[in-house]
């Protein structure tokens, strides 16, 4: 069953060596070349390295930060936008872009307020899991646990479930839902909170997350924008935060892929990642924020900075941030790059009037858009992050305004159903030999390790859950939640035990080898006979918190607590020994899982508040584990091709952390260095069986792929900005709070109010910053609605299949289909579509799936569009990526009426392509920001101007600029 993978792989009809040259979906005339050259970067660590991955790397600036425009269904939420800002003064537009400081209200992050409007200041809280900090809240599962699921409907409905407990917690945004990172390394440290590597996977999982949260009437943010794969560097300290380098191809194939399916979907904001993206500051990257994510997708919303993760204030502004979290710019500092400072910089011309209008339009679009005015609660927010007690101060920090802070409101409803459902079927069974389920009729019944019983300080015991005691439930870091109760494995298999009336006993210590060894013999006894249960995990988190030497990231991909021996004592002695393993992502079983004596292996990922009950119906057989791996389990950790910078590797200067794999990550690496996984990606046993049969290929008419064309709309502006700087100070007898951030200026003289000692030096700014005259839509871009160019979703095929329930108990079964899109420099096989079934014994369900031209095209850094080659195109539909039975080559030409897309043109590049594009085998030649050019904000806190660097690079990425140092960060 789970060990037969290399023969069904090298059944595929398709092969690595297969070459083809990129051509142009129909009617598409720009000139071509090859799109993925072969070219390597020397010191490349796998041959298949494209170039831009490269260490110094830098990007073009791209300037002016477009405008929102109310695309698609966001009509309505702009019109209403408009009319709210265009009320709004210069200093109340800034409290809605400004956060007021870390602890300075009652949420990890909080906007300033409009009393005269009667606006009350936004509530901004973790986590993609739960309402972080409040009492009487749900512990949701994991993301990576709902991927594992590969059932959208479950997707929709943790979404829906935690934007219901946030809304009527009295909150405006959930810090959630996760993308980034991916997955790119699996010991990456909150790979947990989101899905999955697969960029397709993640992405339907955040786009029906996205939809659930916002349908519930708060404010979804997709985080963390963009390449923040790892916890080691990714915030600056004695050295500059690290530098994420890629190349133009694998950013839009794998990493931006799921933020568009975000952006499609609807996300009210985006938020700005701490390390850098080829030398640049993900939350001042013109590159990323600018062309990628407000141009090239559309997005409607607004972007806000990780906590702390500003840099500037007049560079972050002209390269995208629309609001600046928790606002101060070291926690409790009371310094803030924005607040007073916008107000300065607005009213000195550094920043226009346009920019700071086009932030508060599309931070009110966003409420408006999920519809806060009508889903408010009283007493908002009913709840305190900073303290449990019912009573304490709202200005926390500066211990002020002593009142009820905590109102204990419970918002749990009945979503422990949805979370025990969720929790059951996002359970992977990996292997059975005869071991699973259990009939409740077993004599004696064991459970070896601590994984399975209580952390014995509580299961809040540890601050942000930053320990590994007990059961592992949730991951630790800013992306969690307070238990309100969390079964146990150890309590729920006791009970169903004792209601069988059958004899129980258990070894928790990790350590007590002997009296493991004990029990499980007495089980293999003659005339006993029963189960050895194992439980065992692996935890990884936010790097703030340090466990086990482990900095966020895991170490290694080892089990914890030496469970690799107790799996290995108990097998010697018990030849009926199940594993079960809570575990943050992958880890090595190579030692013991093909032992005969190991009758069953399962995964139950991160499962949230009712894991122990939702593992006792999988090992008992009342749910039929259904789920699949959203990840490959490899042999080693070598396999994966990829790792976590561990060690700085530019002396004082960013660590540079180069993702020389390009697309190239999980199963695809897998696929393309030849190794065989233990367990592949999608991979998932049942208690039943099926069989695949009847596949069937629809060509369907589409009309020609043709570049978005057209110009914006020139920037609006609404209200106008009173030149006297008299109008902006504090006003008579105001009292500030402490360290609180203000957008008032605290005399008229803006030098003075600024308390820059380098406000008078002659900065110089990129010039298009400040142009606000209609703009050229991008080619790949759209005019229509967020997402991109709406014709990528164009369905070209509709391809289905017969799934036959052979056994004879009901089960769930997760059909995939995968595309080969053919050329040398393309994974194996990517994932295009799923579905799970619920299938009845001996009955058939048909499986239907919808291929787009988006799932065909690979993205041409010349043309900066979506191209789909003239390579082979191949559809496979099986049970995971290595168990693809059925297949089937696609004939793109029957979409467009039988004939064959036109050749390559040699007609000038499409207008919007980034400076420095040049006819060079399609590699897009980089240019550093125009000499004098500096990056530089001319307000109080942003130390010494720096000029760009002119370092050239091979690809299109972003733009550099100086470094600045903030306090670790504890939230977000």
């Amino acid at each position: 069953m789970a060990f037969s993978k290399v023969a069904l792989l090298a059944a595929l009809p398709f092969a690595f060596g297969q070459s083809s040259s990129v051509v142009p979906d129909p009617a598409y005339s720009t000139p071509r070349g090859t799109p993925f050259p072969d070219t390597t970067y020397p010191n490349a660590t796998v041959p298949y390295a494209v170039a831009g991955a490269q260490s110094n790397q830098t990007s073009p600036p791209e300037y002016p930060s477009p405008w929102g425009e109310g695309l698609g269904d966001w009509a309505d939420a702009y019109a209403q936008a408009k009319a709210f800002v265009s009320q709004l003064t210069l200093t109340e537009k800034v409290n809605l872009t400004t956060g007021v400081g870390w602890e300075g209200e009652k949420c990890v992050g909080n906007t300033g307020s409009i009393p005269r409007l009667a606006f009350k200041a936004m509530c901004l809280e973790d986590s993609p899991l739960g309402v972080r900090f409040k009492d009487f809240a749900s512990a949701f599962p994991a993301g990576v646990t709902v991927a594992a699921t590969w059932d959208r409907s479950l997707f929709y409905t943790r979404g829906y479930d935690m934007g219901a407990e946030h809304r009527e917690s009295g909150v405006d945004i959930q810090l959630g839902p996760v993308v980034g990172p991916i997955g790119r390394a699996p010991e990456g440290g909150r790979n947990w909170e989101g899905f999955s590597p697969d960029p397709y996977l993640s992405g339907i999982a955040v786009g029906e997350t996205v939809k659930g949260m916002q349908d519930a009437g708060i404010m979804a943010c997709t985080k963390h924008y963009i390449l923040n794969e790892q916890e080691h560097f990714r915030q600056p300290s004695d050295i500059p935060a690290s530098s994420s380098n890629i190349d133009d191809r694998t950013m839009h194939e794998l990493y931006l892929w799921p933020f568009a399916d975000a952006v499609r979907a609807g996300t009210a904001s985006i938020m700005c990642s701490y390390q850098q993206i080829n030398n640049s500051y993900g939350c001042q990257n013109s590159y990323t924020l600018n062309y990628l994510l407000k141009n090239e997708l559309g997005f409607q919303g607004f972007v806000m900075s990780d906590w702390s993760a500003q840099h500037s204030g007049v560079s972050s502004a002209l390269a995208g941030l629309d609001q600046t979290m928790p606002g101060d710019q070291a926690f409790d500092s009371g310094n803030a790059f924005w607040g007073a400072n916008l107000t300065i910089a607005v009213l000195n011309g550094t920043v226009p009037q346009w920019r700071l209008d086009d932030m508060a339009v599309r931070i009110m679009a966003a409420y408006y858009y999920v519809d806060r005015p009508g889903n408010q609660v009283p007493d908002a927010p009913n709840f305190s992050a900073w303290t449990q007690d019912t009573f304490g101060f709202s200005h926390f920090y500066a211990s002020e305004d002593y009142t009820q802070v905590n109102y204990h409101v419970d918002v749990q409803q009945d979503h422990y159903v949805d979370i025990r459902n969720i929790a059951a079927k996002g359970t992977v069974l990996l292997k059975n030999t005869g071991g699973l389920p259990l009939t409740g009729q077993e004599k004696l019944t064991t459970v070896f390790g601590s994984d399975a019983a209580e952390n014995g300080w509580g299961p809040n015991g540890c601050p942000d859950r930053g320990c590994d005691n007990g059961t592992l439930a949730m991951g630790w870091g800013s992306g969690t939640a307070n238990f309100p109760y969390l079964i146990t494995p150890l309590e729920a298999i006791k009970a169903e035990v004792r209601s069988n009336r059958g004899a129980f006993e258990d070894v928790i210590d990790d350590y007590a080898y002997t009296q493991a060894s004990a029990l499980a013999r007495r089980v293999a006894q003659p005339g006993v006979g029963g189960a050895c249960i194992v439980f065992a995990n692996s935890d990884a988190g936010e790097g703030y918190i340090v466990y086990d030497y482990n900095e966020g990231d895991r170490n290694n991909l080892t089990l914890w607590h030496n469970a690799d021996t107790m799996i290995q004592t108990v097998t010697e002695q018990c030849d009926n020994t199940i594993v079960v393993m809570h575990t943050v992502g992958p880890v090595v079983v190579d030692a013991w899982y093909d032992n005969p004596n190991v009758t069953a292996i399962v995964w139950a990922g991160i499962p949230g508040q009712e894991s122990g009950n939702a593992i006792t119906d999988i090992l008992y057989g009342k749910v039929n584990p259904g789920g699949k791996s959203p990840f490959t389990w490899g042999a080693s950790r070598g396999e994966y091709g990829t790792d976590v910078l561990y060690e700085p590797n530019a002396g004082s200067s960013a660590p540079q952390d180069n993702f020389q794999e390009g697309v190239f990550i999980d199963y695809r690496a897998f696929d393309r260095l030849g190794e065989t996984p233990i367990f592949e990606f999608g991979f998932g046993l049942s208690y039943t069986t099926f069989e695949y049969s009847g596949l069937q290929v629809q060509a369907n008419s589409v009309g020609q792929y043709m570049p978005t064309n057209g110009q914006t709309p020139a920037a609006p502006t609404y209200g106008t900005v009173s030149n006297r700087t008299a109008d902006y100070v504090y006003p008579p007898g105001f009292d500030p709070v402490e360290a609180y951030i203000y957008p008032f200026l605290n005399n008229s003289n803006l030098r003075s109010a600024s308390m820059d000692p380098q406000y008078a030096i002659n900065y110089t700014f990129p010039a298009d910053g400040y142009d606000s005259s209609p703009q050229p839509y991008l080619a790949a871009g759209s005019n229509v609605a967020p997402g991109g160019n709406a014709q990528l979703y164009d369905v070209m095929f509709t391809v289905s299949a017969t799934i036959t329930n052979t056994g004879d108990i009901v089960g769930d079964e997760v059909p995939q289909l995968y595309v080969s899109l053919g050329g040398p420099e393309n994974p194996r096989v990517v994932l295009r579509g799923f579905d799970r079934l619920t299938i009845q014994p001996g009955a058939s369900e048909t499986f239907t799936a919808q291929i787009t031209r988006r799932d065909l095209s690979n993205w041409d850094t010349y043309s900066q569009n979506w191209v789909i080659s003239n390579a082979p195109k191949f559809v496979y539909v099986g049970s995971s990526s290595r168990n693809l039975p059925l297949s089937q080559r696609l004939n793109v030409d029957a979409c467009y009426g039988g004939g064959a897309p036109p050749a390559a043109s040699t007609a000038a590049p499409v207008s919007g392509a980034p400076s420095g594009a040049a006819p060079s085998g399609g590699v897009v030649t980089q240019i550093s920001a125009p000499t004098g050019v500096v990056t530089q904000i001319s307000d109080a806190q942003d130390g010494q101007p720096q000029a760009p660097s002119a370092a050239p690079s091979m690809s299109s990425p972003v733009q550099q600029i100086s470094d600045g140092q903030v306090r670790a960060s504890s939230t977000a």
